[in-house]
């Protein structure tokens, strides 16, 4: 088969899912530019050619690298299926003169071109203003509306997203998230070509207000979406939506989901905004992720758009609800062969399937009191979901059983994510009520935490609510 170099970092589907779509079309060489993930390398070792491990460096060092295993296996693409290595990947496939990104991939990655682009396109985006020192800041509150949302220009997953009201705080928090990214750079979550700029960018954000409730069809679900889709060679192929449950302050995402509860007339409108995005950012060959804020009376904002697919799961989810292998497409359109693409953007699919991230918060966004261990074995599952709903744990990114489930914190994002679980339902609400029903009762179903000497006259703990069982007379019923 055909010698493929895949570029393996932090992020992106788990490999268990990944390298089998991979392997269906080329010999998969790995370069690992992380520590790989062993628990379950019983399901993606087997199917690898080679695998090699290697400190990433920085800039042209990190392409050199890339360049010079593509040419020791004789690769005729290399393909990174995460957001930190999206940048070299693309850098060394030009050099190499095979498919990738192109030369403007930095306007997917850099958040402050990236508005630029779209501003100058007549792309609707919120007012922003780019943070290089305090001086920025204060010249920001004299243009922007606040509250304004700081965000470092290279992250993912909101790692350094916060909220702030005046200029005092978005000083704190501008230091703050420098700290927040230079720790996730220390755990491999940062930008692996300019390493130094994605710990210290920035900008300021206007906050556009959603409304949900004039796009879908029923309650619970976020104000955003996403279009997961290709481009190939240099033509955007929108393959479907993706919708939200509502993100946890700051802009934490809570779970996704596919499909999207929305009408077909809605779906193509936000289509033709995600066509406009794309196109402006002049990408070659490359998989795209677009998120695209929702407001009252048909308005959209862009939040973002990436040229790799969506994270963690939303490749399978795609798979399960559409029928569209996204990975394999990718990997046939960078080897030049054929693919087939839908003549338009799918909008309908077969039953659901969602991707939930356990947070150490509760289905309103508050807080945990406590903080148990994690253990998805010790969880009644099906006591909490609809009876034709499955549940299945994302090993690769979820803690070990008997971990303490880490505190949220609002800078973190992601970062402090206890596990991910993979959902399948009959159906998107019912779906959507199955992740309500189980973040409500988690915190109950989880081992408790090495009890504490109680004092006299302290009150027990709360007892949780009957109504966190699913209603099993009525599939996908809220409770």
């Amino acid at each position: 088969m055909t010698p493929i170099l895949f570029v393996y970092a932090k992020g992106g589907p788990p490999l268990e899912y990944a390298v089998p779509r991979i392997v269906a079309h080329a010999e998969v060489h790995v370069l690992a530019l992380a520590p790989l993930p062993r628990t379950t390398e019983s399901a993606w070792l087997p199917g690898c050619a080679s695998v090699t491990t290697a400190p990433p460096g920085e800039g042209a060092e990190l392409v050199d690298l890339i360049c010079s295993h593509a040419r020791r296996v004789g690769a005729e693409a290399v393909l990174t299926l995460s957001e930190y290595a999206v940048v070299a990947v693309a850098h060394a496939s030009l050099r190499l003169g095979l498919r990738g990104a192109g030369e403007r991939v930095a306007g997917a990655r850099d958040k402050r071109l990236m508005r630029r682009i779209w501003r100058a396109a007549g792309v609707p985006v919120p007012g922003f203003a780019e943070i290089h020192d305090p001086e920025d800041i204060a010249d920001a509150f004299q243009t922007l509306r606040p509250p304004l949302l700081l965000k470092a220009a290279w992250s993912a997953g909101s790692t350094a997203h916060l909220s702030v009201w005046n200029e005092q705080q978005a000083e704190a928090a501008w230091k703050t998230g420098r700290s927040v990214m230079e720790a996730s750079s220390a755990q491999g979550y940062a930008e692996l070509h300019a390493a130094d700029q994605g710990v210290s960018d920035f900008l300021l954000e206007e906050i556009v207000t959603g409304e949900a409730s004039c796009w879908f069809d029923g309650d619970g679900w976020g104000d955003y979406v996403s279009v997961e889709g290709i481009v190939a060679d240099g033509h955007y192929h929108p393959l479907c939506i993706t919708g939200r449950m509502p993100t946890i302050a700051p802009f934490t995402e809570r779970a996704s989901l596919a499909p999207a509860a929305l009408p077909n007339a809605l779906q193509h409108r936000i289509e033709e905004v995600s066509r406009a995005a794309v196109d402006a950012l002049g990408l070659d060959t490359c998989a795209t992720h677009t998120e695209i804020k929702l407001g009252a009376d048909g308005a959209m904002w862009l939040i973002e758009a990436a040229a790799r697919f969506g994270g963690v799961m939303t490749t399978r989810q795609v798979e399960t609800v559409f029928g569209l292998d996204m990975i394999g497409m990718l990997v046939r359109q960078l080897l030049g062969r054929e693919v087939a693409y839908p003549e338009r953007m799918l909008t309908e699919g077969k039953g659901a399937a969602g991707s939930l991230v356990i947070l150490a918060v509760d289905s309103e966004g508050r807080p945990w009191t406590e903080h148990p261990a994690w253990d998805f074995d010790a969880v009644d599952w099906p006591a909490l979901v609809a009876p034709e709903t499955r549940v299945e744990l994302v090993r690769e990114h979820s803690l070990a059983p008997g971990s303490p489930v880490p505190p949220y914190e609002e800078a973190g994002g992601a970062n402090s994510m206890a596990a991910l679980c993979f959902l399948t339902a009959e159906s998107a609400p019912a779906l959507l009520a199955d992740c309500g029903r189980i973040l409500a009762a988690l915190p109950y179903a989880l081992p408790a935490p090495p009890a504490a000497p109680q004092a006299a006259g302290t009150p027990a703990a709360p007892t949780p609510p009957s109504t966190l069982s699913a209603d099993r007379s009525t599939p996908g019923s809220t409770a």
